[in-house]
C-alpha cells in the first residue's frame, strides 16, 4: 500500500501546529494538537471536527462536553511520533473544522444535522477524524463514509457490543448505531469486528444478533490470554482489503485509565494496549474515524482526555502511514 503524498493536494508544505516555542502550549485558542483551523487553510487531508452532542446516552450524560475536553488535553501532543516514525501533521494537511451542531432535543433532526456536516466537511476534507459525544454519531459517520467508499470494515474498540436493537423504544441511540448501520447497508458485513467487549450482557442472544449483523469479537479475555500481538493479528485478518472505519469508545479502556466516560466497565485495556493495536493498523485504508464518549464530569486530572487526545493522535498517524494513494 502506497504511502499518500499531501504535496499532490496541497501545492505547499502542510501548514503544522503553532509553534510551542514560541507560544506556550497553555496559552491561545484549543484547537485540536494546537493544529490550524480549516477556516485557515481552507482544505485538508484530514479534517478533526468535534460532534458536542450526547442525546443518545442511556445512563450517565456529559459526552456533549466531550471535544473541548479532549482538545484542551491535546495541547501537549507534539509534531513527530516516534512510535510510529512519522511526523503526521507535516506528511499531510490536519486542520481543525471546529464542531458539528447537533440539534440536542431532536435526536432524529441531530443525526441529520451530523450527517449533513459529515458530507460538508467530505467535500474539503477526504477523511474525518471525528470527537463526540456520544456513540449515536458513528450511524450518521458511517453513513457519509459508506456514501463515499460503499460497505466498509468497521474496527469498533469498546467495552459494548453497540448492536442491540432498540431502548424504550427509540430504534437509534448510543447502544445501537452498529445494529442500524448493518441493518442499513453501511458495513461490510463479513469484515468487521469488535476489540475490548467486556461485561454483562441481557442475555446469550445479544451475542447471536451480532454474530448475524458481521462482527467478529476480540474481548479483553481473549487478549489476556492470547496478548496483544494476537489480537492484532485476528483484527488485521479480518479487516485486509477492506476501506476501514475505526470508532472508539473510550470506555474501551479500564476505569483506571478513563475514568470519564458515561458507561464504564471493569476489566478493560489499558492505554497502552490500546495504542499498540492502533499502531499496527498504519498499512490498513482507513477512511475515517472517531473516538466518542468522553464526558470530563468524571474525569481526574484529565486522565481520560488525555488518553483519547493520545488515541487519536496515534489513529491520524495510522492515517498518515497508511493513507491510499487516491
Amino acid at each position: 500500500m502506497s504511502t499518500h503524498d499531501a504535496s499532490a493536494d496541497h501545492p505547499s508544505s502542510p501548514v503544522g501546529p503553532r509553534d510551542s516555542s514560541r507560544t506556550p502550549r497553555f496559552a491561545g485558542p484549543a484547537s485540536f494538537a494546537l493544529l490550524p483551523l480549516l477556516e485557515t487553510v481552507g482544505t485538508a487531508d484530514i479534517a478533526v471536527a468535534g460532534v458536542p452532542f450526547d442525546s443518545g446516552v442511556s445512563y450517565r450524560p456529559g459526552a456533549r462536553f466531550g471535544p473541548a475536553h479532549v482538545r484542551e488535553s491535546s495541547r501537549l501532543l507534539r509534531p513527530y511520533n516516534p512510535a510510529q516514525d512519522i511526523a503526521p501533521f507535516a506528511v499531510q494537511q490536519v486542520a481543525d473544522a471546529g464542531d458539528i451542531v447537533a440539534n440536542p432535543f431532536d435526536l432524529d433532526e441531530a443525526m441529520e444535522q451530523v450527517y449533513q456536516g459529515a458530507t460538508e466537511l467530505l467535500t474539503r476534507a477526504p477523511r474525518l477524524a471525528v470527537i463526540g459525544g456520544d456513540h449515536t454519531i458513528a450511524y450518521p459517520l458511517l453513513r457519509a463514509a459508506a456514501e463515499k467508499h460503499g460497505p466498509v470494515a468497521v474496527l469498533h474498540a469498546d467495552a459494548h457490543l453497540d448492536t442491540w436493537d432498540t431502548y424504550f423504544g427509540a430504534p437509534l441511540t448510543h447502544g445501537t448505531p452498529f445494529r442500524r448501520a448493518a441493518e442499513d447497508g453501511f458495513i461490510d458485513l463479513t469484515a468487521s469486528a469488535h476489540l475490548g467487549i467486556r461485561g454483562p450482557l441481557y442475555g446469550k442472544g445479544d451475542l447471536d444478533d451480532d454474530a448475524r449483523l458481521g462482527f467478529q469479537i476480540t474481548t479483553t479475555e481473549f487478549i489476556e490470554e492470547h496478548g496483544v500481538p494476537a489480537a492484532i493479528s485476528r483484527l488485521k485478518q479480518r479487516l485486509a482489503g477492506r476501506p476501514v472505519y475505526i470508532s472508539v469508545d473510550i470506555d474501551v479502556l479500564d476505569p483506571a485509565h478513563a475514568p470519564g466516560t458515561g458507561t464504564p466497565e471493569a476489566g478493560g485495556l489499558t492505554s497502552r494496549e490500546l495504542l499498540r493495536i492502533i499502531r499496527a493498523m498504519s498499512d490498513q485504508n482507513i477512511v475515517g474515524v472517531d473516538v466518542v464518549e468522553v464526558a470530563p464530569a468524571y474525569d481526574h486530572a484529565q486522565l481520560t482526555g488525555i488518553a483519547a487526545a493520545h488515541v487519536l493522535y496515534e489513529l491520524l498517524s495510522a492515517m498518515g502511514a497508511g493513507a491510499p494513494s487516491a
